[in-house]
């Protein structure tokens, strides 16, 4: 696990590489089908990863930017472990040129996202995990350290949550009014989630629509460093169970906390 840890790393640094090639120019960006922005970044990421992968394993790959009629449900669902990847995740941040935009490298097995790895190339900041090994942080030009989540917040002391740039304000806001003392701030991709993985935060609630792969490689992140990511049933979300790569609502914590868990709930009621 640690080789093919490595190993990741370093195919996420080489995709990065291809993004921060195009980040400074007037680069092409297109419209999907869904509406959602994709860019010549996007597709040079995707080529990447997806060519590395196969380089250094046999397992298949679920990219965001893969041809969805090359992998149906009736295949995919017979994957027992598999690499789920975003090559670009947060491309309107991406195209707004504000730096918070990842590289997003998941393996997947039987469900859970057993190794992870968050890359932040703008940042050279590098968030990794894989099952058994702990979670961790590099930036540029210093040593990786291990990152745990916070603890609770004792009985008045300050909740800090991370919200999307984007998405669900109003009822992030309703989730916060859950809470006595709050701070907040707002980012985009899945920095995010790494930010509770780090003990920067305490909870990100997402209350608005996400892909699989928009979360898996900071899920495993997360865990490795005692969190969890949690659906409104308080399980863990999972990956490859259903044709729908759409997640369902989710908070990212520590543990369930009765001062927030029913507001989290009845907010995540369709």
């Amino acid at each position: 696990m640690q080789q093919l840890l490595n190993q990741t790393i370093h195919i996420a640094r080489q995709a990065g590489d291809a993004i921060m090639a195009v980040y400074h120019t007037d680069f092409a960006r297109y419209q999907k089908q869904d509406a959602s922005p994709v860019t010549e970044a996007d597709l040079a990421a995707h080529k990447v990863i997806v060519t590395a992968l196969g380089q250094i394993s046999d397992y298949p790959v679920l990219s965001e930017e893969s041809d969805p009629q090359t992998q149906p449900w009736a295949l995919r669902r017979q994957w027992q472990t598999y690499w789920l990847i975003d090559p670009l995740d947060g491309t309107k941040e991406f195209i707004q040129r504000n730096d918070e935009f990842t590289v997003n490298i998941a393996l997947i097995h039987q469900g859970k996202a057993v190794l992870g790895v968050v890359y932040c190339p703008p940042l050279d900041r590098l968030y990794y995990a894989a099952a058994g090994l702990g979670a961790f942080r590099l930036d540029a030009g210093q040593s990786p350290r291990e990152i745990t989540v916070a603890p609770t917040p004792q009985s008045g002391d300050n909740w800090r949550i991370v919200g999307s740039r984007r998405h669900g304000a109003d009822t992030l806001a309703q989730f916060a009014a859950a809470l006595e003392h709050v701070s907040a701030v707002s980012m985009g991709s899945s920095l995010k989630l790494c930010l509770v993985a780090e003990g920067s935060a305490h909870l990100y609630p997402r209350l608005a629509p996400t892909c699989e792969w928009d979360t898996a490689a900071a899920q495993a992140i997360v865990e490795q460093a005692g969190g969890q990511v949690l659906q409104p049933d308080l399980t863990p979300l999972q990956y490859g169970q259903k044709a729908d790569l759409l997640n369902p609502f989710f908070i990212v914590c520590n543990r369930p906390d009765p001062l927030w868990r029913d507001t989290f709930m009845a907010l995540s009621q369709p």
